[in-house]
């Protein structure tokens, strides 16, 4: 208890205290810009392997990693500052705190929105609503903030439209979730990381910026609020939070509207932005393409649900929903029970079972006038419904009595069975499934009783 104690407040505790001392000590020094300042970055990382369990593991190995990241860049910077390095060491730094932001992308949404497994639209829509606004953002503010796209700043760039999407995702997490200490935590400590890193670019644009400046501590307030967060219960709730579809479609407008500006006036707009732009409208005619394979898989589920797989008639789901809309229809409900099918079946066995059902769904079928429905509800037993008079729809269970009265020729196999017709007239009652089902065992009751009484 006591070492998870100090794994969450220690590195804020130290946080605290580098604050003090910079108020005293404005000079930069090896001891407080170099090794304390990058000491509590390497405690941060220490600290989140002791974050509790209700935690999203996934969540947490990433954010050790973009934490990890940054703290690469952030050491090799202070060396600079303090040693003679060769002159890539720049590079290094910048490489390593680009490779935050891929980390920080996963790790802050799943840590808002608990874990949960999201489903690729979901995760389409985020990147749509993302990168929509972030380009749109870019497009107004970053030309103003860094001027044209050169060599010169393409890590400065690439920075601020990293933090810009940062703070869509938070904004988004924040629409779509319930308020907690953990939430509140990363909002703080993603607006503490992106300001300073806005008030860094501006610094360096305008000449101002000095290494180990008060400002700096902005950066490692933020991770301190980061990593504190993962220590705070997310909100459990039921609902199921979604960005919503004006949201998406806005931002899927913002894209081919900005196109439209960038090719009438190129000379105002950084190029830079057709970037995220061109990535909107991909990741938008992906969203459209597995939406329609969505609602056509959906649409042969439905098929499926209410088919029977070896007849491919419909089910009893199918017969019963069809039931409901049937009540005020003059007509009948059949209910068909095949006469010495398990005998066969145990004797040739179920493959040539059900091909013998499978011949007898197309019999019936060929029996039943237009607009009858003919359903297997299972085993050997048919339901059919038909609209029309008494003597219309007994004529129909005539003719699908006949249509089994000669034998179905199988492999040089002569086969005979006869069926059992349960009619019902229909009055628009609940039970006529149930009258039916007696009917029809009545009718294979006097069936068996005339067999058994035959000379």
């Amino acid at each position: 208890m006591i070492i998870h104690r100090t794994a969450k407040w220690l590195p804020i505790y130290l946080v605290v205290t580098l604050i003090v001392l910079r108020t005293f000590i404005s000079q930069p020094t090896i001891a407080i810009d170099l090794i304390f300042y990058n000491a509590i970055i390497l405690l941060l990382v220490i600290a989140l392997f002791q974050a509790p369990l209700h935690n999203d593991p996934l969540a947490i190995t990433f954010f050790i990693l973009a934490t990890a990241a940054w703290g690469i860049g952030s050491t090799t910077s202070s060396l600079s500052q303090f040693f003679d390095f060769t002159r890539h060491e720049q590079l290094v730094s910048n490489i390593a705190y680009s490779a935050f932001y891929p980390f920080a992308f996963i790790a802050i949404p799943r840590a808002i929105g608990r874990g949960k497994k999201l489903q690729p639209i979901e995760l389409l829509d985020a990147a749509i609503f993302g990168l929509g606004f972030t380009s749109i953002i870019a497009a107004l503010s970053l030309k103003q903030l860094v001027g044209e796209s050169d060599l010169g700043y393409f890590f400065s760039l690439l920075y601020a439209i990293c933090d810009i999407a940062l703070i869509v995702i938070v904004l988004a997490g924040v629409a779509l979730s319930n308020f907690s200490m953990r939430l509140l935590l990363i909002v703080i400590g993603i607006f503490a990381f992106t300001l300073t890193d806005f008030y860094y670019l501006w610094s360096q644009i305008q000449g101002t910026y000095q290494f180990g400046q008060f400002s700096d501590l902005g950066w490692l307030i933020g991770f301190a609020l980061l990593s504190l967060a993962f220590w705070y219960k997310p909100k459990q709730d039921s609902s199921q939070g979604r960005i919503h579809p004006a949201l998406i479609a806005i931002s899927i407008f913002i894209s081919p509207a900005l196109l439209s500006a960038i090719a009438l006036r190129p000379a105002y707009f950084p190029t830079y932005v057709v970037i995220p732009t061109i990535a909107t409208l991909l990741l938008a005619f992906i969203r459209m393409t597995l939406v329609i394979r969505q609602a056509n898989n959906l649409g042969e589920e439905k098929v499926l649900a209410r088919t029977d797989e070896l007849t491919g008639l419909p089910n009893r789901r199918r017969l019963i929903a069809e039931l409901s809309a049937f009540k005020d229809v003059e007509g009948a409900l059949l209910l068909l029970d095949l006469d010495g099918f398990k005998p066969v079946n145990d004797r040739y066995g179920h493959e040539m079972g059900d091909r013998i059902l499978r011949q007898v769904s197309q019999r019936f079928s060929r029996s039943l006038p237009s607009g009858a429905i003919l359903a297997r509800l299972g085993g050997d037993e048919f339901g059919v419904i038909a609209a029309g008079t008494q003597e219309a729809t007994l004529e129909l269970a005539s003719a699908l009595k006949a249509s089994l009265s000669y034998p179905f020729i199988l492999d040089g196999k002569s086969i005979s069975i006869s069926v059992s017709i349960g009619h019902v007239r229909n009055d628009g009652s609940a039970d006529l499934l149930q009258r039916a089902d007696l009917a029809m065992y009545e009718a294979k009751r006097s069936s068996a009783e005339a067999r058994a009484y035959q000379p």
